[in-house]
């Protein structure tokens, strides 16, 4: 059907597109030509065209006055912005969870991804990262959920979006980051004050915990700015932002 199809060409350039601004194959401010870039994927302009609207509404993507796209950069500044605003935007989730209660079922499938946590980061010279990954994205998803607002959501979702201030940001590139590695049973520490927090209706701890734990993001970042360009192509996003 002409329609699945349009949606399959949108969705691949959408996936190849993000990935390949991700990953530093477009450098940042370079403009991106449309019959170029289409012919590259192998799909037509219009799915093209919607992918990349998506790309500018996330921020990895910029709108000329000409019309034409160019790929974002970003200073640390503006990471360390987004990460914050993920911090306070999830603290909120976390307060109105314990303000109004969390939902049961939501508490139990979150007790079991802390348990799968606890078990990817039971050794830290073999941490299961694609599982901690997985589970970690999962955990960020539950407490903004346990808020039972849709505006909520959405807004951890926004947040999320620009590259290095999503929950996972700098997960794909840990493996071979020694200096990384010490941030993860911290951070699952506090995964489980945080949900202890919500279950015992202290809103105000839950809200300060969660805030506390996306700090650990701008740690993150700042290792990852000085230890040299080579680091780009471990961690998405990074190949977009300067130093200045």
């Amino acid at each position: 059907m002409p329609g699945t199809e349009r949606v399959s060409q949108f969705e691949k350039a959408l996936l190849e597109l993000r990935s390949a601004i991700l990953t530093g194959q477009f450098e940042a401010n370079s403009r991106l030509a449309e019959t170029a870039l289409a012919e590259r994927l192998g799909i037509s302009r219009t799915p093209l065209r919607q992918a990349m609207d998506r790309l500018v509404e996330e921020g990895l993507l910029e709108r000329a006055e000409t019309g034409r796209c160019r790929v974002a950069s970003f200073t640390m500044d503006d990471i360390i912005d987004a990460i914050e605003m993920r911090g306070v935007i999830e603290g909120t989730a976390a307060r109105l969870a314990a303000e109004r209660g969390a939902d049961p079922e939501l508490v139990k499938e979150c007790r079991e991804v802390l348990a799968g946590l606890d078990r990817a980061t039971a050794k830290p010279d073999a941490i299961d990262f694609r599982s901690y990954v997985r589970l970690n994205g999962r955990f960020h998803e539950l407490i903004s959920m346990f808020s039972g607002s849709r505006v909520v959501q959405r807004e951890v979702e926004r947040a999320s979006r620009l590259p290095l201030a999503s929950p996972s940001a700098f997960l794909q590139g840990q493996e071979v980051i020694e200096a990384f590695l010490s941030s993860l049973p911290r951070a699952q520490r506090q995964h489980h004050q945080i949900f202890e927090a919500i279950l015992a209706r202290e809103g105000a701890r839950a809200e300060a915990l969660a805030r506390e734990h996306a700090r650990l993001a701008r740690e993150n970042l700042k290792y990852a700015l000085q230890a040299g360009p080579d680091l780009a192509e471990h961690v998405p996003g990074l190949a977009l932002v300067s130093n200045s």
